[in-house]
């Protein structure tokens, strides 16, 4: 079992910065990749940035150039979500997502509670 804990969220104006973290914990696993998505009230959850070991950082177009998605340097079990010039629209829950093996080729996900993230206009 793995757990997924964001944090980092609040109330922001626009133009500032926030960063969010996403620890994933518990036991003999490997990380695959991480993932953050968001959900606006009202609409569908997306994804909004991933990373993983095989390839550059994704981003969704709607925050290119304005967020950076990073793993801790000595724990890549820790995830980084750096947000700058931030929009009223970018208000929303951000989830993270988690996929791990145990050792096998089964891949496993998990998601955290979210952390609310509101821009104020």
């Amino acid at each position: 079992q793995v757990q997924v804990a964001e944090s980092g969220g609040g109330l922001v104006q626009a133009g500032g910065s926030l960063r969010l973290s996403c620890v994933a914990s518990g036991r003999a696993f490997r990380p695959n990749s991480q993932e953050w998505y968001r959900q606006a009230p009202g609409k569908e959850r997306e994804l909004v940035a991933s990373i993983d070991s095989y390839g550059p950082p994704m981003y969704a177009d709607a925050v290119k150039g304005r967020f950076t998605i990073s793993r801790d340097s000595a724990k890549n079990t820790v995830v980084y979500l750096q947000m700058t010039r931030l929009k009223p629209e970018d208000t929303a829950v951000y989830y993270c997502k988690a996929a791990v093996s145990f050792g096998g080729s089964k891949e496993y996900i998990y998601w955290g509670q979210g952390t609310q993230v509101t821009v104020s206009s």
